[in-house]
């Protein structure tokens, strides 16, 4: 896919112009070079960082970067970052006569840099580390406010730098949950495609296709990822931001999360909110395509019932309190505004079953994803293991809590949430 096309933007048969105005990608050897030009015209710049991603790529960003003058925010590496208020406080603690912000890293960095960028209106660029996600190129910054997983809107990076003798030397994990979120595409598009259906939701079949493309390309990158193989690995970087570009283009990141996402989410806010252990995202939104896939099968096997499962008022929020702690609030409130628990969406499901069992048919078996996965050196007993089965079945019925976007989930607890 040529990315320098795809930036030029697309007249789209779906009847919308869709844009992605990032001014440079180069996914190549000594990358970073690029930023002496494109920083030609500011004297000072700020760099943020962590240990880690600063060891793997600061050399490179100074070089390019001599003569300027360079202010840092490097978070410590022993610990996982969090993008919240106190991150946010940090980078802009520094902002103060900043002219651009350049960061270093891959997911939390660039979310930092994105929403800190938009805040302030100081355009950034992003030197990659790894090609663990598909959001260097999308236009939501995912942080956690609150103690809630929310997408804030917020501008593109000028640049994405990405190095692939740098990508490859990345964590395995992080190379593995760069091929893990892309195989969870095949679960968020077929969710775009149940809410085109039961909703009317907008979709686009350009976008689609962009999307799905990449899942095909990314299949065929298993073993050479495992091996650290640079070719691999530049593919792999080129397909995330690919996907990230489709997500600009539809204005949203539905081409590219869906129910796998959700499950994601809520294992990260709950092991924020109770102190308990998670993988990191990709990871997670791999094992939990295989989990969205089996829910669709299940669906498959079974009648849809002549009820609708609602809990009363009172299990519910009881529900709520136990999984979220101090952010159940916030996401009763998101959902009492969704309104989806009071609407009748039975009717909806009869009159269209045959189309929805078609989309959910649609769709590899939770198998075959587990056997896409296993060439990435997945293996699921440990997500069971780390998890456990209450937990899984509890993200299941209520990680859709988290966000207003109807998924798989919301089919599934409105059919089977009380067995």
């Amino acid at each position: 896919m040529d990315i320098k096309q795809l930036l030029q933007g697309i007249d789209c048969a779906c009847g919308k112009k869709h844009t992605c105005p990032i001014d440079f990608v180069a996914v190549e050897r000594g990358a970073a070079k690029h930023l002496e030009t494109l920083c030609r015209k500011q004297n000072t710049l700020l760099i943020v960082a962590d240990e880690n991603t600063f060891l793997a790529a600061g050399e490179a960003t100074l070089s390019a970067l001599n003569g300027k003058n360079i202010k840092k925010v490097i978070f410590p590496g022993d610990s996982i970052l969090i993008p919240n208020e106190d991150a946010v406080a940090a980078v802009n603690a520094q902002l103060s006569g900043a002219e651009k912000i350049i960061g270093i890293g891959s997911g939390v960095i660039q979310d930092l840099c994105k929403y800190v960028s938009h805040e302030s209106g100081i355009p950034y660029c992003i030197v990659a580390t790894a090609p663990s996600m598909d959001g260097y190129a999308s236009t939501g910054a995912a942080m956690i406010m609150g103690g809630m997983k929310v997408t804030y809107p917020a501008g593109l990076p000028e640049a994405i730098l990405a190095d692939p003798a740098v990508l490859k030397d990345a964590p395995m994990e992080m190379i593995r949950a760069g091929y893990g979120d892309i195989v969870g595409k095949y679960s968020a598009l077929n969710d775009w495609l149940l809410s085109r259906e039961v909703n009317g939701e907008y979709f686009c079949q350009t976008i689609y296709d962009l999307t799905f493309d990449m899942v095909k390309q990314t299949l065929a990158l298993a073993k050479g990822l495992m091996n650290r193989d640079e070719e691999s690995v530049r593919v792999l970087m080129e397909a995330l931001v690919v996907v990230g570009i489709a997500m600009s283009f539809a204005g949203s990141s539905r081409p590219a999360s869906g129910s796998e996402h959700h499950l994601s989410h809520f294992f990260e806010i709950t092991g924020i909110v109770h102190g308990k252990d998670y993988f990191p995202h990709g990871i997670d939104v791999a094992y939990s395509t295989i989990e969205t896939a089996r829910l669709r099968e299940e669906i498959l096997k079974n009648a849809f019932p002549d009820t609708q499962y609602r809990p009363t008022r009172e299990e519910y929020v009881q529900e709520m309190n136990r999984l979220y702690g101090s952010v159940a609030d916030g996401c009763i409130a998101l959902q009492d505004k969704v309104g989806l628990y009071k609407k009748d969406m039975l009717s909806i499901y009869k009159a269209r079953e045959e189309n929805i069992r078609a989309i959910l048919a649609d769709m590899p078996t939770a198998q075959q994803i587990e056997e896409m996965l296993a060439a990435a050196g997945y293996d699921k007993a440990e997500f069971y293991a780390l998890y456990g089965e209450e937990k899984i079945r509890d993200a299941i019925l209520y990680a859709k809590e988290l966000k207003d976007r109807y998924t798989v989930l919301w089919l599934y607890y409105d059919l089977f949430g009380g067995k």
